[in-house]
Parts: structure tokens; C-alpha cells; sequence
């Protein structure tokens, strides 16, 4: 599958969805970018970058939700020319979609919005590549129906991408077989590392998150067998706007990446054996 401007799959070198949850400001997002794209460009790494202007599955209504659209967009649009990245952001049921579609290089479904027919549809009508998250609920084989419904409008260029799976209160688990069973969808799979992390409410009026479990399942996704890592990073997470908890810290991602990169290269290097049982 083309993206952007590379191919993506699993015959072809891991890809970044790297940025903030949420637009803060301005400078953070021109900042984060340009250090984003220093970094995967030393690295050889695939990027799009990833913020959103407004999170609309928040805890609390008292939670910071971002900048709103004409502004977050306006960000954006700067960060894609400035800096010269393309850009992927969150839709949601009541998002302009052809106003966003303008502007974004990605759309992104958020996972509780999986099964609503007519949301997938309308995003994939608008003939962006599309990162359809698998509903936390869902088991990992029910994303072919999804998959079926976004191609229906003549939208290919889709991928599925894992977030973690409901296992108890406040608790997600990834099952790493889940990556492979998803396979089945013929798109590329995403693995999201920090959201998989995240303790969903699990500070009351906020979510909770284990930062340090994130490389963790970074790892064992890539030894798995993916085409790309979505991940959030911040600066100072500790002082995020949004999802700081389950954020993994700018500084600390050179090295993570290295990895990621040299473990997609080791298992991408003889195929994948379990395919033949997989269909």
C-alpha cells in the first residue's frame, strides 16, 4: 500500500505515527515536529506526524480537549509545509470531514467509533488513506467487517491498527497473536504503544497509563510482525495537556527507535513462517 509518500507492509521497513495526543500550542507542535523529523530522518524511518485538535472521548468534560478546528487545523497546515511532514489527526462523527480532508494527509477513527457504519464510510468517501483503530471490545478477527464496509465506498488505501483490548476495570492487554490474526484484513497492521498502555479512567476523572510498559510492547508488536508503530511522545509528558500517563518522553525516543528498527529488520528478514496457517 502507498502512504503518503512510501510504501507500507510487511515486505517493507517499519513506519512512525509519531506526535502529541493534542495540539497544545503552536510552538510545541512546529517544535515536536521538526524534532520528530530530525530523528527519523537520521534514522531512515517512515513519518507522519500525529496531534489532534480535539479529543472528544475525553474522561471529564473538564479535561483540556485542544485547540478546535479552525485552529487546530490551522497548526496543521503550517506543520505540514514548515516542516514538510505529512499529518494524520483524529475524526470524529461530527468533524467536517472535507474541511479536515483538506488539510490532513491521514484521517484517523477513534476505536469506540468501530462499528458505526455510516462514520467509517463517510471518512473513507473522502479518499484519504484512512488508520481505522479496532474497538477495544472487539476480538481482533471482527476488523474484516470493518475493513469490508470502508472498501464498499471504493477507499483501499486502509489500515488497522491495535490499541489494546477491555480485560478488567481500568485495564487494557494487548495479545500479540491478535497482530498476526489481523493480517487477514490484507492491511497493513498498526500497533498503537501508547494508548495500549493506557488505564483507561483510571484516575477518576482522568485516565491513568504505565509510560514505563511502553517499549515493552513496542518490542514484542515489532517481533510480531507489523508494518507500524503509532506512538504518542511530548516533551515533558508529565506536564501534557492530554493522555500524559501513557505518553512516552521525546527525549527519551532515539534510543527506542534504534530498536524498533533494528528488531523490524531481523524478523522482516525471512517472511513470516505463520502466514501459510493464517490464510
Amino acid at each position: 500500500m502507498k502512504l503518503c509518500n512510501f510504501e507500507v507492509g510487511l515486505d517493507q521497513p517499519l513506519f512512525l505515527i509519531a506526535g502529541p495526543c493534542v495540539i497544545e500550542s503552536e510552538e510545541m507542535a512546529m517544535t515536536t515536529a521538526a524534532a520528530l523529523k530530525e530523528l527519523t530522518d537520521e534514522l531512515q524511518i517512515p513519518f507522519i506526524y500525529k496531534s489532534s485538535y480535539d479529543k472528544a472521548n475525553r474522561s471529564s468534560t473538564s479535561s483540556f480537549r485542544g485547540l478546535g478546528i479552525e485552529e487546530g487545523l490551522r497548526i496543521l497546515q503550517k506543520v505540514k509545509e514548515e516542516i514538510g511532514v505529512p499529518v494524520l489527526t483524529d475524526v470524529h462523527e461530527d468533524t467536517p470531514l472535507d474541511e479536515v480532508a483538506s488539510v490532513v494527509d491521514v484521517m484517523q477513527t477513534p476505536a469506540f467509533l468501530v462499528r458505526q457504519t455510516n462514520f467509517i464510510q463517510n471518512v473513507c468517501k473522502q479518499g484519504l488513506p484512512v488508520n481505522i483503530k479496532k474497538g477495544q471490545f472487539q476480538a481482533p478477527w471482527d476488523m474484516n467487517q470493518v475493513v469490508a464496509k470502508a472498501r464498499e465506498v471504493g477507499n483501499d488505501n486502509i489500515m488497522v491498527c491495535d490499541r489494546g483490548t477491555s480485560f478488567g476495570y481500568n485495564t487494557l492487554v494487548s495479545d500479540m497473536r491478535g497482530l498476526a490474526q489481523m493480517r487477514s484484513t490484507e492491511c497493513p497492521v498498526v500497533f498503537d504503544a501508547t494508548h495500549s498502555v493506557q488505564q483507561p479512567g483510571g484516575q477518576g476523572a482522568t485516565s491513568g497509563g504505565q509510560r514505563e510498559m511502553v517499549p515493552v510492547l513496542a518490542r514484542a508488536a515489532i517481533a510480531a510482525g507489523i508494518s507500524g508503530v503509532f506512538m504518542e511522545t511530548h516533551p515533558e509528558p508529565e506536564n501534557a495537556l492530554s493522555d500524559g500517563p501513557n505518553m512516552w518522553p521525546l527525549g527519551n525516543l532515539k534510543p527506542l527507535l534504534e530498536t524498533m528498527k533494528e528488531l523490524d529488520q531481523v524478523v522482516k528478514q525471512h517472511g513470516f513462517i505463520e502466514n501459510q496457517y493464517l490464510g
